[in-house]
């Protein structure tokens, strides 16, 4: 079995009294009590993710992203 490294993009954000990370790349999210927490907790979910499913990390697209905001009224 091959072991293959690949960095994965995510963001951390604040939500009811925690931390959220959030991969940009697959849905996985995590929480922690700190954004270290968050991400730490992030990464070992990541990994379990690839291990269960059929899809492995070479078979994720590249993806490039921009980022911006938009206004809304409602």
């Amino acid at each position: 079995m091959t072991i293959m490294e690949r960095n994965l993009k995510f963001v951390v954000f604040a939500e009811d009294g925690a931390h959220v990370a959030r991969c940009l790349d697959v849905e996985v999210a995590s929480e922690g009590d700190t954004k270290e927490e968050a991400i730490a907790n992030l990464q070992e979910a990541l990994e379990l993710y690839f291990e269960d499913h059929s899809a492995g990390l070479a078979d994720l697209p590249p993806r490039t992203y921009q980022f911006g905001e938009v206004a809304v009224h409602a």
